[in-house]
């Protein structure tokens, strides 16, 4: 469980019930509006049906996952293990690496060991790699892409709801009904505020946080890459060790040495 994800999500959890709260008196109701949940709700959803492939939209439930959790190695986990399967390598061969391969969680780093220990050009492992960082690339542009979709819709279609209450007002001005009047004036505003809520407490932090995620992955996979070619060009683990540490920041680097 990612606890940042989690300490986010209750930060905003807690405001906005104390807000209500205050503003309602405990009269929750006030802020519920069907047709401001039609249009925003529905609206969106609309949305991301029309602009994206139905294969990307059944995998919702895996980005909603991969903002929750997260699996991928740290960087410092990534150079101490590349560390050990380099000095291994270096004193029984790379074929000594096989054993370690089935413990190894990671599918990445575990394709490319198996290429390298079955004696595989490197340019061909490289290639294989390179085409798997695209696709992965690919997968996480899409996961980006549907809250992106909802962050610009949903405001966008609350806008609409509001627009939709104020000629619902303005209609109904002849009579002078306070309470029809009253319901249209809602509608328009828990419009907005749908709107607002769905693009900057839901959406927009969960896109950028996938957004960052990816990059994390990606250096993370490359690091992977560079050790797997020098592993089996034979360098030396200290070698290795430093294609590792040129991707990690410079005080983290200094540290890692400074435990070695």
């Amino acid at each position: 469980m990612d606890k940042a994800s989690v300490i986010g999500i209750l930060i905003g959890v807690i405001c906005l019930g104390i807000v209500f709260v205050e503003v309602s008196h405990g009269n929750f109701a006030m802020f519920y509006s069907l047709e401001g949940l039609l249009m925003v709700g529905g609206g969106s959803v609309s949305v991301v049906f029309m602009a994206m492939p139905m294969d990307k939209l059944l995998m919702v439930p895996g980005y909603i996952k991969r903002f929750l959790f997260n699996k991928v190695l740290a960087p410092t986990e990534v150079v101490k293990l590349m560390g050990e399967l380099s000095e291994k390598a270096r004193k029984d061969g790379i074929l000594a690496l096989e054993s370690n391969i089935t413990n190894i969680k990671e599918p990445f780093l575990q394709a490319g060991l198996k290429m390298a220990v079955d004696g595989v050009d490197p340019s061909t492992i490289e290639a294989t790699l390179r085409l798997e960082l695209v696709a992965m690339q690919d997968r996480h542009k899409a996961g980006k892409k549907f809250f992106d979709l909802i962050k610009v819709y949903g405001p966008g279609y609350g806008l609409v709801g509001t627009l939709v209450g104020q000629v619902g007002l303005f209609g109904n001005l002849a009579g002078a009904e306070i309470g029809a009047l009253g319901h249209m004036l809602a509608v328009a505003v828990c419009a907005t505020m749908y709107g607002a809520i769905i693009a900057n407490a839901v959406a927009g932090p969960i896109g950028d946080k996938l957004g960052l995620r990816s990059g994390e992955e990606i250096v993370n996979r490359e690091m992977m890459l560079q050790g797997i070619l020098s592993i089996q060009a034979g360098d030396n683990p200290r070698v290795t060790q430093d294609k590792m540490l040129a991707f990690i920041p410079t005080t983290t680097r200094l540290k890692l040495k400074a435990a070695a």
